[in-house]
Formats: structure tokens, C-alpha cells, sequence
């Protein structure tokens, strides 16, 4: 199924915020109903056509779960990113979550 995973497991409230012109953060919250274990990764492509990179550089609470991911030297191109975060845990499957920005 395309929306496996424990509902309410995928993150919550992913936003991106560009400064100083190259720099952006990229940040979000963990589900409501993900298990204490869920260790989230962001991919992203500037367009459909370009392959999906990893985050590089994560933003960790202080359980070291990543809750972001920062980028240097963006450059704006006019098509939308696409970004996907996706969970794993030992103990259930978790929701991913993608957005076009």
C-alpha cells in the first residue's frame, strides 16, 4: 500500500526557510504517534529529472534524532524541490511525508 506505516507516525509540520541568499534550513516535528525509536531522513531533487540527494548536514534534538536539515549554497532554480522524509523503527512501519516547495 502506498501509505504504509502507523497513521500519525509520518512528521509533522516541515517547513523550509531561505537566508543570507545560499543558506536554508529545513525543519519538521516528529508524529504524534511515532514509536520513541523513529529516526527520520529527508531526500530532495531540484526537479523531477534530477537524481535524489540525501540531507548532508542534519539538525538533531538532543536525542540525536534528526529534526532538520540545513543546506549551504542553494541555488534557486524556477522548477519546484521535491522533498521526501521518511522514518524507520524497530518497532513499526512509519509514514513518509513529501511535499513540491
Amino acid at each position: 500500500p502506498v501509505f504504509a506505516g502507523v497513521n500519525g507516525s509520518a512528521i509533522e509540520n516541515f517547513s523550509c526557510v531561505i537566508y543570507n541568499v545560499s543558506l536554508m534550513n529545513c525543519t519538521w516535528q516528529a508524529g504524534r504517534n511515532a514509536p520513541e525509536d523513529t529516526q527520520y531522513f529527508l531526500y530532495w531533487q531540484y526537479s523531477r529529472y534530477d537524481d535524489a540527494k540525501e540531507c548532508e548536514l542534519y539538525i538533531k534534538d538532543e536525542t540525536g534524532r534528526n529534526m532538520g536539515c540545513r543546506f549551504e549554497n542553494v541555488t534557486t532554480k524556477p522548477e519546484n524541490a521535491y522533498f521526501l522524509v521518511n522514518g524507520s523503527s524497530k518497532e513499526s512501519q512509519i509514514q513518509f511525508y513529501d511535499e513540491y516547495i
